[in-house]
């Protein structure tokens, strides 16, 4: 009998079927979850500040993400000679939170209760947004996680404290962030060019305790350094801005920046921090599909956020 489940029931092609993440299991109730890895949707850009529509994010890579659901018994990296995300993992798709249009807060609130579920049944969340301010609630989310260094890659620093009295845009995370007693630090990694923060937000994270590298300085240290700089031994939360990589392969974001990051880049700096520290949150965010006709800025995303938690299992495994 086969192993992959080929040779039973139905063969439930990535086009078939309602497009949760990766095709996993829904489970609307947030009382009751049961999975190493809980899904949430973030479908929330009323921080932008310049082109909307990253609220249409969790459904796009939702649908990217089923592309990689063939349904067999995890998939087999021949240059790792590992399998991923075998039957040994569970991952089930909480569905989304809540968003109040206009609504800031609650709709923050809403998505903070539902990264608290997720935690409260000892799931890995996974968000996927939305603009970068669903950070926010993310991080208020992990208290009681801590301590923990946040791990951010990104175009922008996302370091700004007020502007005309908005300090929960997404402009603001990182600086919201650092604010959090229980978050020891920063890497912000990709920054470039012309950034959404002014010299004096740099200037403030360097003292807040954030250590900030350039693609191109990312590139000379190489993945492997690059991951070393990440204090030793720290619980890590990961947020990932699509922007951080080239538009030429990621179009489809609402404040692109060239110069930025190619699909290996990221995947192995993934991979070393995975390797080396216990990951214990993971956002995705700033996905604006409407911006990419050919789809590709969403595979980019639901193949990065499916490797990335192989990574993690697979380490657990063999810890």
């Amino acid at each position: 009998m086969s192993t992959h489940g080929y040779d039973s029931g139905r063969l439930n092609l990535p086009f078939v079927g309602i497009a949760t993440f990766a095709k996993k299991p829904y489970a609307p109730d947030w009382e009751n979850l049961h999975a190493d890895v809980a899904v949430l949707g973030a479908p929330f850009d009323g921080g932008t500040q310049w082109r909307p529509g990253a609220r249409f994010g969790p459904r796009a890579v939702r649908e990217a993400s089923t592309l990689f659901a063939f349904g067999h018994a995890g998939a087999y990296d021949h240059e790792d000679d590992a399998t991923y995300l075998g039957e040994d993992v569970t991952i089930v798709d909480m569905g989304d939170a809540d968003i109040i249009h206009t609504d800031t807060e609650g709709s923050h609130k809403n998505i903070e209760t539902g990264v608290r579920a997720a935690l409260k049944a000892g799931a890995l969340p996974v968000v996927i947004g939305g603009d970068h301010s669903v950070n926010i609630p993310c991080i208020r989310a992990m208290e009681g996680q801590g301590p923990f260094h946040i791990v951010q890659i990104d175009a922008h620093l996302d370091f700004v404290d007020e502007r005309h009295g908005v300090r929960h845009g997404h402009g603001n995370p990182m600086r919201r962030a650092a604010e959090k007693p229980y978050v020891t630090g920063l890497t912000q990694i990709g920054i470039r060019n012309v950034s959404s923060t002014a010299k004096e937000g740099y200037e403030d994270a360097r003292n807040m305790g954030s250590d900030i590298l350039s693609v191109r300085q990312t590139r000379a240290l190489g993945p492997q350094q690059t991951a070393a700089r990440v204090p030793q031994g720290a619980k890590l939360y990961l947020t990932i801005d699509i922007d951080a990589f080239c538009p030429s392969i990621a179009p489809g974001t609402g404040t692109p920046s060239h110069g930025g990051f190619l699909y290996y880049e990221v995947l192995e700096l993934l991979q070393s921090l995975a390797q080396n520290h216990e990951i214990i949150g993971i956002d995705l965010v700033e996905v604006a599909p409407d911006y990419d006709p050919t789809d590709s800025t969403a595979i980019l995303a639901a193949q990065l956020l499916l490797n990335l938690l192989g990574f993690i299992f697979h380490q657990k495994q063999r810890r």
